[in-house]
This record gives C-alpha cells, sequence and structure tokens, in this order.
C-alpha cells in the first residue's frame, strides 16, 4: 500500500515540519508515504476573481502533471464529504477491500483547488467549514490518516 500527499506549497514553520515528521515516521509502520509538493504561484493580497481562478488553474496543473496516475484521489476541499475519523478509517479499509492500493490526498494553495483538480479526484473531503492554513492541513491531514491504520488495526489511540 502507499499513501502520496500531493500538496501546493512548501512548510516553512520548524514546527509544521516537525510534526509532520513525527506522523510520517509513524505511519512508516504501516504504509509508504510519499509527499510531493508543487510551487505555489504568487498571489497579491487584492486579486479579482478572474485572477483567483488563474492561480488555481495553474497550481492545478502542477498537481495533475504529479498526480499519480494508478490512485484512488482525494481532493481535500471545504464544500467535500465530511468523515467522522471511524467513518474515513471504514472506508478507506472497504476501499482497501476493493482492491486500491495507492491513495493520493491533494491539498490545495492558500485559493483551494481548481476545477480540473476536483474534477479529476475520485471524492472530496472536508475537515468541516471552518479555513485552515493550507501548511497546517498537511499536518492535521498526516494525523488523522495515521489515526485510520490505528483505528483499522484495532490499536488503541486517544479519542
Amino acid at each position: 500500500m502507499k499513501i502520496t500527499l500531493l500538496v501546493v506549497g512548501k512548510i516553512k514553520e520548524k514546527y509544521l515540519k516537525q510534526g509532520i515528521e513525527e506522523y510520517t515516521k509513524r505511519l512508516s509502520r504501516y504504509t509508504k508515504i510519499e509527499i510531493i509538493e508543487v510551487p505555489d504561484q504568487k498571489a497579491p493580497e487584492n486579486l479579482s476573481k478572474s485572477e483567483m481562478e488563474q492561480i488555481k488553474i495553474q497550481e492545478g496543473k502542477k498537481l495533475l502533471a504529479k498526480c499519480p496516475k494508478d490512485s484512488y484521489i482525494f481532493a481535500l476541499a471545504i464544500n467535500g464529504k465530511n468523515y467522522s475519523s471511524e467513518e474515513l478509517a471504514s472506508h478507506f479499509n472497504k476501499l482497501q477491500i476493493s482492491g486500491k492500493s495507492h491513495f493520493t490526498f491533494i491539498i490545495g494553495g492558500s485559493l483551494g483547488l481548481s476545477n480540473d483538480v476536483l474534477n479529476k479526484s475520485n471524492e472530496q473531503i472536508s475537515f468541516g467549514k471552518m479555513t485552515y492554513p493550507h501548511q497546517l492541513m498537511r499536518l492535521i491531514l498526516s494525523e488523522q490518516i495515521y489515526r485510520l491504520f490505528r483505528i483499522n488495526n484495532n490499536e488503541p489511540y486517544h479519542k
């Protein structure tokens, strides 16, 4: 099994890097995990809707160019399906039973994901209606992937 985190931008904050590294290390017990970063587009503060869309399209092209061809794609989107940790673990387990062995989670940049990326994904998932910085979302996602492996292996993990 393989997990790919396909993300826009680099992590600059040391504490986020350390957290992501910790969960990546923990996950290595269960799966091979790879993080692929694509550069973010520079976005000035006062963009028009059209300019925002163009940035998402540019970032989306970079993401799709790096997207593994044989994987099941989860796009993180605010309007995606909300799962509890247990529901996501169960869903993930069912996908594995149906023959899926490579999963890609896509995190967009500060403006979100392009329609092309959303349409290419097998499903869109949400971590709620709140907005999180995309760098922090990488840490949160890493923890939740680790949690789903613990749940699916009937191993204790705090609730």
